[in-house]
């Protein structure tokens, strides 16, 4: 028997006690909650002010009045289609099929900035081109690219300090200057986007548009070498100006209405250029731009040869989550690309809700839906 086997009193030990079970109710207590709270806190039930996809999303409803069925932002565009046609430099820069195949077919959408989608086309200052290539090995690649030639802010949460600068103020209907100047004043590159958006010249056309995907990724070649890219859409109809007195006068759907006419006359086409990063270059940040002397190349053809409307068309019910890409292409740690694949699946999951439930334009079959 062991020395240890007496208490101190001399007396043999009794059987053990069993644990209380109150001890393993606590503990069940515990774990629940803790799994309680981190969904919350992953779905932006708690903590609001984080750059959750759920606080953007709100935030874009509320520059607003709510439009259910449609898209949160860019919500009024067009269905396109047509083909994708690479070239041998971008295959050897991208082990991407896209590049390799003949023609890979195209699913688009052309659009313009704002939550409106019964908004007059000519008074929107960015103008939009989504894609959605498939090759002939299943792969899909999709892009969602703007006119603007850079991010208006570095950071997720400076993005949603812009979003929520925009929201109207009660007492008067319109957004409070006075937030979007604090914005713009704390980030250089907010009051950057501002002179572009006031002194760059307006295109008269979808179809001469430069659309440009302002954050980077990742090209690997079949080599396994690896180059940091941003890519342009550049078009090869030649730019006219549309001056302010031509915007007061167009109608309604002018965008959609002259693309249609180009259409009629054959494929409306652009050139996809990529623009390859140097050491130095910013990687993850969107709003600073790449010098001019970097090496551009251009990696294929993009000919647009049809237009539907979006209510009926196969682009409504498709989210161009820019982070859908092939093999060979790979996003980056750009925070604010991160936040756009988050927010367009937010976006997309609450305009389905609201399909399914009849309240949204697609479900009553009217104009418009998405």
């Amino acid at each position: 028997m062991s020395l240890f086997g007496y208490t101190r009193a001399g007396q043999e030990p009794g059987a053990p006690r069993p644990p209380s079970p109150l001890l393993w109710i606590a503990l069940i207590a515990l774990i629940a909650g803790l799994l309680v709270l981190a969904f919350a806190w992953l779905a932006g039930w708690i903590g609001r002010d984080r750059a959750t996809a759920q606080a953007f999303t709100d935030g874009i409803e509320a520059t607003g009045p709510p439009h259910p069925g449609f898209r949160r932002a860019h919500s009024k565009g067009v269905c396109v289609s047509g083909s994708f046609q690479g070239t041998p430099d971008g295959a050897a820069l991208s082990s991407a099929r896209v590049f390799r195949q003949a023609q890979v077919p195209v699913l688009g959408r052309l659009s313009i900035g704002g939550g409106d989608p019964h908004g007059a086309d000519a008074n929107a200052r960015v103008r939009s081109m989504a894609l959605q290539l498939v090759s002939d090995d299943g792969q899909e690649w999709r892009t969602a690219m703007n006119s603007f030639p850079f991010f208006a802010v570095p950071t997720a949460e400076a993005f949603l300090e812009q979003t929520r600068a925009g929201i109207p103020d009660p007492a008067t209907g319109k957004p409070d200057p006075a937030k979007m100047a604090a914005v713009q004043a704390k980030y250089p590159s907010a009051r950057a986007f501002g002179e572009w958006a006031k002194t760059a010249p307006w295109s008269n056309s979808w179809a001469n548009t430069d659309y440009n995907g302002v954050n980077s990724f990742r090209f690997t070649a079949a080599d396994g070498s690896q180059h940091f890219v941003r890519w342009s859409m550049r078009p090869q109809a030649p730019f006219l100006e549309m001056t302010a007195a031509q915007r007061a006068q167009a109608g309604l759907d002018y965008l959609a209405d002259e693309f249609a006419q180009r259409l009629a006359q054959g494929p409306v086409r652009w050139d996809m250029w990529v623009t390859l990063a140097e050491a130095g270059d910013p990687i993850d940040d969107p709003s600073q731009v790449w010098p001019a002397q970097r090496r551009q190349v251009k990696v294929g053809t993009l000919s647009l040869v049809s237009m539907q409307p979006q209510a009926e068309g196969a682009c409504r019910d498709l989210n161009y989550d820019p982070l859908i890409l092939p093999s060979g292409i790979a996003g980056t740690d750009d925070p604010i690309l991160a936040a756009r694949s988050a927010v367009y699946s937010q976006s997309f999951n609450r305009r389905e809700r609201e399909i399914a439930s009849g309240k949204g334009a697609a479900a009553t079959g009217k104009e418009g839906a998405k």
